[in-house]
């Protein structure tokens, strides 16, 4: 279907052209009122860390009700058509629109979905398509996400709606870390576990209001059998989960060291160098 030429010719007869200066001023207002307040909220949420993910929250749903404002402004104080009229073409128009622009359309939909149905936020962590990153922006068009290795990533809406996504604080400043730590299996692991413990509690980044649980496995790590301890402890804000992480590797590898556990390259390099014997200074 295609759009009706004589409703066309008609609208640029019912233009209030008089109005028009004053409408495009007025979007322009309303785009520099949103710039400033995401400045303000931004400047907010820095200040007042704990009410951070709520700042962000405000500035993404102020997004939309601008972009609202700038459709109602342009489209009724600038025309003056009559009701049935006024129907007619909003009809034409969205057939026409609908059709030229329905994966927008789509996305559209599924922005204003995510901010109801919130499945996750502005700020949270999250897991999408084998992409890890904070969520940093809900458009009407797509989500902006950075990956911890500061890669902006852009992410359809629509796509959100019928693939599966993971949220690791969902809504909360904190959010859990889970670092795994490898050691030689012939090591002894109660004195690796006391020692990855204390490296998470004592470090600066941890939220010690949430439990620390360290959790130990034996695996095959290429071809060798490995012991793996798993320490689970929350970082008190998610922007700090990848220094959390290397403060507690850091802690671990020096404590280690000083206590004699070996990590599986150094259990098996000793084992190689001295015939597959390990000898009584390297042994625990």
């Amino acid at each position: 279907m295609e759009p009706n030429v004589q409703d066309l010719q008609a609208l640029v007869t019912f233009i209030n052209w008089d109005r028009l200066p004053y409408a495009v001023l007025a979007v322009f207002a309303l785009f520099v009122a949103l710039n400033l307040l995401r400045r303000f909220l931004n400047d907010l949420s820095e200040r007042f860390t704990q009410r951070r993910l709520t700042f962000k929250k405000i500035s993404a749903i102020s997004r939309f009700v601008v972009y609202l404002l700038c459709l109602f402004v342009l489209g009724f104080s600038v025309l003056e058509l009559s009701s049935q009229a006024l129907l007619g073409l909003v009809t034409t128009l969205g057939v026409a629109f609908a059709f030229a622009f329905k994966d927008l359309l789509a996305s559209l939909i599924a922005g204003v979905i995510l901010l109801v149905d919130e499945p996750f936020q502005v700020g949270d962590r999250v897991t999408f398509g084998g992409f890890y990153g904070e969520v940093t922006q809900i458009g009407l068009r797509s989500v902006r996400l950075v990956t911890l290795d500061d890669n902006l990533v852009t992410i359809p809406n629509s796509s959100f709606l019928t693939d599966a996504v993971a949220s690791a604080n969902a809504g909360e400043l904190d959010c859990m870390v889970v670092i795994p730590i490898y050691i030689g299996a012939a090591e002894s692991f109660y004195k690796a576990r006391r020692l990855a413990f204390e490296a998470a509690v004592t470090s600066k980044y941890v939220f010690l209001e949430k439990p620390v649980v360290t959790q130990i496995t034996d695996e095959f790590l290429g071809e060798r059998f490995v012991t793996v301890i798993r320490v689970k402890a929350y970082v008190f804000d998610a922007r700090y989960e990848k220094a959390f992480i290397s403060d507690v590797t850091e802690r671990v590898k020096t404590a280690f060291r000083i206590a004699g556990v070996r990590t599986p390259d150094m259990q098996y390099r000793d084992l190689d160098l001295n015939g597959g014997r390990e000898t009584p200074e390297t042994s625990l």
